[in-house]
């Protein structure tokens, strides 16, 4: 597999090498060693999960506060979706910026997003399903929204119709809510996050 590192610091873009044959396809969907020596950063599954949603469904941008280091590795494993990588992470020389990446089930590619780096996406088709390995478990109220429409993000969704939202992420903040609120996390360069 190919890991190539974005334009926001500690996050990075998998490219698997696919093998197929008569009967469909094979690739490595992630190697722990792998990931922690490409990375820099060591990344230990702690909570697997799963979201389908439906053609036109917007979800985020989520972002984790606590643990400050916590990561996830997402993967689209069925249909396809238009994916975001969001720096919220004060201080980061990326703040604001972000990364768009079609995931398609039938490439396998993958993005790691470290702690501070929020994710959201829009589903392409109906049954889309994403993956989601998090390096730390759940924890309730940790999660930091910022509104995935608001103008000064200025993700290219390319809509032509409203998206379909929850009631949580449309009510989410905008950036500049969110940045006074105070909740948002810290850069801490990836040099100095812990290393494997």
């Amino acid at each position: 597999m190919r890991i190539d590192e974005t334009v926001l610091p500690g996050a990075y873009r998998i490219v698997p090498d696919r093998i197929e044959d008569e009967r469909g396809h094979f690739f490595e969907a992630a190697r722990h060693s792998l990931l922690s020596s490409e990375t820099g950063m060591e990344f230990t599954v702690r909570q697997v999960n799963n979201s389908v949603s439906r053609r036109g469904v917007l979800r985020g941008v989520h972002c984790n506060d606590v643990p400050p280091d916590a990561s996830k590795l997402v993967t689209c494993v069925r249909g396809s979706i238009l994916d975001f990588m969001v720096d919220l992470r004060v201080g980061s020389p990326s703040f604001g910026r972000h990364v768009m990446t079609r995931l398609d089930a039938a490439d396998g590619t993958a993005l790691y997003l470290p702690g501070g780096v929020g994710h959201a996406f829009l589903a392409l088709e109906d049954g889309a399903c994403v993956n989601y390995l998090l390096s730390a478990e759940y924890v309730p109220g940790a999660m930091v929204d910022v509104d995935a429409l608001d103008p000064e993000l200025a993700l290219p969704w390319g809509l032509t119709r409203p998206p379909v939202r929850s009631a949580k992420d449309a009510a989410a903040p905008s950036l500049a809510e969110a940045v006074a609120s105070g909740r948002l996390p810290r850069y801490t360069p990836p040099e100095e996050l812990n290393r494997p």
